[in-house]
């Protein structure tokens, strides 16, 4: 089996279509491609192209899991249930989730501090309830306790706010 043409892929410029004689066989991320250092001309057996096959399932869910993390933070529990959904294998989820956390992409702490952060922002929240929603997205207890002793904001000033917002509404004038 020899490779007979490596081609960027029109709709997804980061990802290249692999010919085996003349026919589609499967596709890599740049990355991907880069690391299996493949040519045109190379030849290749069965098994190494199964593998590559393997590789190319494997770099397509890891290419998810990027794209996911890149709209928001996320969880490690977020990210590993969205990757369930993907019916990727247990073991492929886990290596992902390795690489991501060594890149910084995925750590629950700063998760936590960007989400009490936003909430705060958007919205007038009290602690119990980001304590809640923090429980709900499988923080662990002492994250969310570190991340909101953190946090200046008291419940107090909190409702203080929404008192003061209510006001200004004219049906609550009197």
């Amino acid at each position: 089996m020899k490779i007979t043409a490596i081609k960027a892929q029109v709709k997804r410029s980061d990802r290249y279509s692999v010919f085996v004689d003349e026919k589609y066989s499967f596709s890599l991320s740049s990355e991907g491609l880069l690391e299996s250092r493949l040519v045109s001309g190379q030849d290749l057996t069965e098994s190494e192209v199964a593998d590559l096959k393997r590789k190319s399932a494997d770099d397509k869910v890891y290419g998810l899991a990027l794209r996911y993390v890149a709209i928001r933070l996320r969880s490690r529990y977020e990210l590993e249930t969205y990757l369930s959904r993907k019916e990727a294998p247990p073991e492929l989820i886990e290596r992902i989730l390795q690489r991501l956390e060594h890149f910084g992409f995925v750590n629950d702490e700063t998760f936590a501090r960007s989400w009490v952060d936003n909430r705060r922002l958007l919205k007038a929240t009290s602690r119990r309830r980001l304590q809640m929603e923090l429980r709900q997205k499988r923080i662990a207890d002492d994250i969310i306790r570190k991340v909101l002793e953190e946090d200046q904001t008291t419940d107090r000033a909190t409702l203080m706010e929404l008192v003061a917002k209510k006001r200004r509404q004219t049906r609550f004038q009197d």
